[in-house]
């Protein structure tokens, strides 16, 4: 069963390929007559729309739900699960989409397409923000929009990490991505959680490795977290905080025993793009609330 799907799905492409051409796009690449755009990546979205270029989008991937007017835009599916055929399915004439998307067979085979793709970088710091602002707008062709915004924003973040880093004494900080049957999945350094704790005045409680990685409760334990720092989630997938704090490992943490639980919208706190400097301030306060 599932071969004659692949094949399918492969037929499709090579013709929608056989009849537009091929092409790759550059990075470098100016495209200010494309109208026909797809972004892929909550941030890419939100940048075009605060460049002004949002009647150039047709469609847009499942994390970019801000501002609301995006949602009203054709889903082609999760960014990192992207399917050629959804994509393909809007006739786009250009792709802009945030590092990290794919998979990597989806991202090749689009990329054969006569269709340019650009990728833009993703770092998780005030200037990979500012970096990834200009990006997206010398793509568009509006490169002055973009620098006036990336200068404005890059002053907004700066004040707002001066501010949250001026506390005296830090606290650590432990963001867990998933905590469901006592298995925890924590973000170590290089990650958008561990850029947005140290952004918002705190310090990561677990610097012992990069990405994400199941915990035992041993190391849970010696991390010692203050706060506990998740993503709020909607029905079924929220934890309670009274769930939270009765798991073993987490109950024996400084965080647990004080029920010291975070949460906060996942693309404001971890899109990295022109929310940012707010989610900084509004973060430090939820770390400090004690704080004048």
């Amino acid at each position: 069963m599932t071969r004659p799907v692949k094949l399918l799905r492969v037929s499709f492409l090579a013709f929608f390929i056989a009849i537009t051409g091929l092409q790759t796009a550059s990075a470098d690449t100016v495209y200010p007559d494309k109208n026909r755009i797809v972004s892929a990546g909550g941030s890419i979205t939100e940048i075009i729309f605060e460049l002004g270029e949002q009647d150039r989008l047709v469609a847009r991937d499942s994390t970019s739900n801000y501002p609301e007017a995006a949602i009203k835009l054709p889903d082609v599916g999760y960014m990192r699960r992207l399917s050629p055929e959804g994509v393909l399915s809007v006739n786009p004439d250009l792709i802009i989409a945030i590092e990290g998307s794919g998979p990597k067979e989806t991202i090749e085979l689009l990329a054969e397409a006569d269709i340019p793709f650009v990728m833009i970088p993703n770092e998780f710091s005030r200037a990979g923000i500012v970096a990834k602002i200009n990006a997206v707008a010398n793509t568009l062709g509006v490169e002055q929009q973009g620098a006036k915004m990336a200068a404005e924003l890059d002053a907004a973040l700066k004040e707002a990490e001066d501010k949250a880093n001026a506390v005296e004494s830090k606290k650590r900080i432990m963001f867990v991505l998933t905590a469901r049957g006592g298995r925890y999945l924590i973000s170590g350094t290089g990650t958008a959680a561990d850029g947005i704790i140290r952004m918002a005045g705190g310090i990561n409680a677990v610097s012992q490795y990069e990405g994400y990685k199941p915990l035992t409760d041993e190391a849970m334990s010696a991390a010692k977290p203050d706060i506990i720092l998740l993503m709020q989630r909607t029905g079924q997938h929220q934890i309670t905080d009274e769930d939270l704090a009765n798991q073993p490992a987490i109950a024996i943490t400084p965080a647990g025993q004080s029920k010291n639980f975070v949460r906060m919208d996942g693309m404001y706190m971890l899109g990295f793009g022109p929310r940012t400097a707010r989610a900084i301030v509004d973060l430090n306060k939820l770390f400090y609330p004690n704080e004048s």
